[in-house]
């Protein structure tokens, strides 16, 4: 089953089968995605700035060309083996932060196993608007990080100071390409509001 939680920019998809992920006990979270720019503005739109640098300084986070890379981990009470490396963010239940502190790829992404077992080739209504979300997100925030690495560049050529000021920088940046995406519509992300026209 596909549960859509639709939120505009942090919309967030669910799946029965990442429970029981035919993959492992850590799935996707094997290979956690970078928090790229738009993620990172994402995070301290939603108040996670101190988070962030905190993440930093404890190394779970590092500076990486397009972003924040996340730390993997090789899961606790290894019995001496070499068990697979996974998310530093990933616990016993699954993730241990917060939906808003997560790069928005964790929120969105299922995969396409998840789909077919969900119903999509079937036609289920539930996986068919959740397949309609995670492809406009995809394009949404891949599109958001190319703008933002552009800015970066032109006012940062040498790579930009990871300090308050600069975090704060790409939140307003962040919120001003959400308000943008808002107002021009995105039906599968932004339905539109009560009575408002469309």
């Amino acid at each position: 089953m596909i549960r859509l939680e639709l939120a505009g920019a942090h919309t967030r998809l669910h799946s029965t089968l990442c429970g029981a992920c035919p993959q492992g006990p850590t799935g996707c979270c094997a290979s956690p995605p970078g928090v790229e720019w738009s993620d990172i503005g994402r995070i301290v739109s939603l108040g996670g700035a101190g988070w962030l640098l905190e993440q930093m300084a404890a190394g779970t986070l590092r500076a990486g060309p397009r972003g924040l890379l996340i730390l993997r981990v090789a899961p606790q009470g290894s019995d001496g083996q070499a068990p697979p490396k996974r998310c530093a963010f990933h616990g016993p239940e699954g993730c241990t932060i917060p939906p808003w502190r997560r790069a928005a790829t964790c929120n969105y992404y299922i995969c396409d196993d998840a789909f077919a077992h969900g119903g999509e080739p079937r036609g289920d209504a539930a996986a068919l608007a959740g397949r309609k979300a995670h492809d406009a997100l995809v394009d949404l925030y891949g599109n958001w990080d190319l703008e933002l690495a552009d800015r970066i560049r032109a006012a940062w050529p040498d790579g930009p100071p990871w300090n308050q000021d600069f975090l704060h920088w790409l939140g307003r940046e962040y919120g001003r390409l959400a308000a943008r995406a808002e107002s021009t519509g995105c039906p599968s992300l932004f339905p539109t509001k009560t009575g408002r026209r469309s």
